[in-house]
């Protein structure tokens, strides 16, 4: 990632060519037989030429290089932010583009989250350095151009997956052909379009006007999640983790904060509330509910992404230190003592949970013991709200995975093994 000079003799003899040749011809004498010089006693060279090190050029300031990835990243998903992390281990700083709501429109169809929304959750990875807002989906040469130029790009990073132009070229042609363009692994199991996918199959069999006003799905209830084919096709793995942790635990007088939920379908609701929590203290411990959990307070078709793809969203974001993957429902003393918890925090926006009935209240402990805190919700975006547009206007959108599907079948029959992640 770094370069420096040092052709020292070289700039020497170049910018003090007469200076230099005398000491080119003094050492030459004072190679001859020390015998020859043993009686005068030559000083040695530290003491004749204390001044040696004008030659050395300075080193000269370590480049750092400077890569850049774009995307839709709509439904920001766990795929998203690995791809991130391989750009940015490719370079010393990552800069991102986030592809314009109208260039979306024109490639792939309409986004399902808003573009302020989209930057929330990309600036909120811990691996993004500069976001770039309203990219192109091409990358033309007059944006090539401005990328090298004002923004210092060494290369232009993208997916073992192609990335087609509605013409069927290659949106990435230019960087590749003036050799600025380097390849990362496309990360398997999850995608937008498998996202938006597990939300239609949901509602195969029933229209808008039948979906609750409450904003949950109480008539899908018994409605199991993975049918349509739309089961998980993660793997997770313990190397992922690692590779999405920050490997850091608190110091022993370090203020931890604890805040819990579902985390499904990671949105920048999550982000803005997660990046309040870590504010009121040094790390912020985060619980993620266990699938089961999820499934008895909302019905059987929630979560919609199981408890190791919600786990990597969180680990993604950069306010969160660690997580609980599987947290209980119920925060308990053990739970404080073990974490040396000191404050626990809630949001006032959150999902609907229709089949509480008469659950404890899981924050009673920390309540009574005066470390529990409302904290005020920054936006009101709820997984049920952005499933819910998606259901609303589920005929384009289903029109739109038909043909991202299609492609994607296509891919994984063509796929070749990509080695490294």
């Amino acid at each position: 990632m770094e370069f420096e000079s040092s052709s020292w003799i070289k700039d020497g003899g170049y910018f003090y060519p007469h200076l230099f040749g005398g000491i080119m011809i003094t050492c030459a004498l004072l190679s001859f037989s020390t015998s020859y010089f043993g009686i005068i006693g030559v000083p040695t060279m530290h003491y004749l030429f204390p001044d040696l090190r004008v030659f050395h050029k300075k080193k000269s300031a370590k480049k750092r290089v400077r890569v850049y990835m774009d995307g839709c990243f709509d439904l920001m998903h766990y795929g998203h932010a690995n791809a991130l992390r391989q750009a940015k281990a490719l370079g010393d700083e990552l800069v991102v583009g986030v592809v314009s709501d109208e260039e979306i429109i024109a490639n792939k169809g309409p986004p399902v989250l808003s573009m302020p929304e989209r930057l929330a959750l990309v600036s909120g990875l811990k691996w993004v350095d500069e976001v770039i807002p309203n990219a192109p989906y091409e990358i033309t040469e007059e944006f090539m151009n401005r990328l090298f130029k004002e923004h210092k790009i060494d290369y232009i990073i993208h997916g073992d997956d192609p990335c087609l132009l509605p013409d069927g070229t290659d949106a990435y042609a230019l960087a590749k052909k003036v050799g600025r363009y380097k390849q990362i692994k496309r990360t398997e199991g999850v995608s937008s379009t498998d996202i938006v996918g597990r939300i239609l199959s949901c509602i195969e069999d029933v229209k808008d006007d039948k979906v609750s006003q409450v904003g949950e799905f109480d008539n899908l209830s018994n409605k199991p999640l993975v049918n349509g084919g739309h089961v998980s096709h993660f793997l997770p793995t313990s190397r992922r983790i690692v590779q999405f942790s920050n490997g850091k635990g608190p110091g022993p007088n370090s203020r931890v904060v604890y805040i819990d939920g579902a985390f499904d379908i990671f949105h920048a609701g999550h982000v803005e509330i997660l990046k309040s929590a870590r504010q009121l203290g040094d790390f912020l411990l985060v619980g993620v509910y266990a699938d089961h959990t999820v499934s008895e307070l909302r019905g059987s078709h929630f979560p919609l992404m199981n408890l190791h793809e919600r786990s990597l969203s969180v680990l993604a974001c950069r306010y969160v230190d660690e997580v609980i993957i599987g947290a209980p429902w119920e925060v308990t003393k053990d739970m404080i003592t073990t974490f040396n918890i000191s404050l626990v925090v809630h949001g006032t926006i959150s999902e609907n949970n229709p089949f509480l009935n008469g659950k404890s209240d899981p924050y009673a402990l920390p309540k009574s013991t005066g470390i529990f805190q409302m904290l005020d919700s920054p936006k009101d975006i709820t997984s049920t709200s952005i499933a819910r547009r998606i259901i609303a206007n589920h005929e384009i959108y289903e029109k739109r995975n038909a043909k991202k599907e299609a492609s994607e079948k296509k891919y994984y029959a063509e796929k070749k093994y990509v080695s490294a992640d």
